[in-house]
């Protein structure tokens, strides 16, 4: 990310936010709570853990989900009910896709006449990534020939892995698999098919294939990528994110890997192993999110924060990278990141665009309750620019929705700047 292979070292060896605690006051006191011990990062599980097949073998032990020694600090838990409220969606066919989502309870797994290894009806061809808990590989569908993502789990690994005190990795991934069910909009990648054979091990999540690159893929420093670039790829962003948000959904994990750029430049938001999901619009959460230095600073305090809130932070974040190809409080640890985040000021060259100054500035403000809202951005002069306001997007339940009021003489379409595909 950001072409800086020193940074990136670093980030590695700080691993996922939820293993650390402060050991030192900074200048404002980051409280020490002890979190679930996550030290596989979601970012960097793969590479090194997983057997190149497609059995999904890791190695090593499912991780330890003891609290730290020495703190009296006991965390009254807020209920999570993240998976209550997605089934109660499910069987009342309250999803916001007019195409569901294939499930396949049978796994088969034999060669084509090549000697490639299949799943199904899938051709294997390579491994293109990582992805929350398992990699992510390659495969053309031997039916309609196109390429398909497969993301691979070993459902017994991730039943040993916890992530919370009542919480595995497996929950994480069920969780995902829900939302992703829900889910329809040019902006995120879509969940084709779910292969889950109850007398196996293996469990698949087929993916549209976005033949891109990652967002901010080669954008060091100096320059980034560019105002024009960076404001068509925020657009987008917003625009995902704002859909999210509406139907009560966090994502937990904004950041340039999960921020896929198709061929064409549209970029849609993966990997939703850490989101969560409200009844309403009280997005309270206590559980660390997924990238150390994404985390907004109400999060690196200990306390409860807003997922929504934190999500907008994560994309000022974003934005200031792809604009200056670098992070704003990057650290030489993590703790010494978790410090600049919460205390250390914004800084911004002084011959930036006034305009985009002033969004960023919006974007990272360190208290949640005068941040920026996604709203606001939308509405921003630099947003804007010459493309004019970001398009409203009528997703499949709203669209089902009006068109009952609009039966009922309630509702008029006309006029209003609507994307409905």
């Amino acid at each position: 990310m950001f072409g800086q292979n020193t940074s990136i070292r670093r980030l590695r060896e700080m691993g996922c936010c939820g293993c650390f605690g402060f050991a030192r006051r900074p200048e404002r006191m980051i409280r020490h709570i002890p979190r679930p011990i996550r030290n596989i990062s979601h970012e960097f599980l793969l590479d090194e853990d997983l057997e190149d097949d497609d059995g999904c073998q890791y190695n090593g032990e499912a991780t330890d989900s003891s609290h730290g020694d020495g703190d009296d600090y006991e965390p009254q838990p807020i209920p999570n009910r993240s998976e209550e409220i997605l089934m109660f969606r499910t069987q009342n066919g309250l999803i916001c896709r007019e195409v569901l989502v294939k499930e396949t309870s049978k796994v088969i797994r034999s060669e084509d006449e090549n000697g490639n290894k299949m799943v199904n009806e899938y051709v294997r061809e390579c491994k293109i990534g990582a992805g929350s808990y398992g990699k992510v590989v390659l495969y053309r569908s031997s039916v309609d020939g196109k390429h398909y993502a497969i993301k691979a789990f070993h459902k017994s690994h991730l039943s040993r892995l916890h992530v919370a005190p009542s919480e595995t990795a497996m929950t994480d991934v069920l969780r995902e698999v829900l939302i992703m069910k829900m889910l329809d909009h040019p902006n995120i990648v879509n969940l084709i098919e779910v292969i889950d054979d109850p007398t196996a091990d293996h469990f698949y999540m087929v993916l549209e294939y976005v033949e891109g690159k990652w967002a901010c893929e080669g954008s060091g420093p100096p320059g980034g990528l560019g105002e024009n670039k960076a404001r068509k790829y925020l657009r987008d962003i917003v625009s995902g994110l704002m859909y999210l948000h509406t139907h009560n959904i966090v994502h937990g994990d904004i950041k340039p890997d999960n921020l896929l750029v198709t061929h064409n430049g549209t970029v849609k938001i993966g990997d939703f192993g850490v989101s969560q999901v409200f009844e309403d619009d009280n997005d309270e959460l206590r559980r660390s999110p997924g990238t150390p230095v994404i985390t907004a600073p109400e999060c690196c305090l200990g306390l409860t924060y807003h997922g929504k809130a934190a999500d907008t932070w994560a994309v000022g974040v974003t934005l200031y990278g792809m604009v200056l190809g670098k992070y704003p409080f990057l650290g030489d640890t993590l703790q010494d990141t978790y410090d600049k985040i919460v205390n250390k000021p914004l800084s911004l060259p002084g011959n930036m665009n006034p305009q985009l100054k002033n969004l960023i500035e919006g974007l990272l403000c360190k208290d949640p309750k005068q941040r920026m809202t996604l709203s606001n951005v939308a509405e921003h002069s630099w947003v804007i620019g010459d493309e004019g306001p970001i398009p409203q997007y009528l997703c499949w339940c709203k669209r089902n929705r009006l068109q009952r009021e609009q039966a009922n003489g309630n509702s008029e379409l006309t006029g209003i700047n609507l994307v409905t595909n």
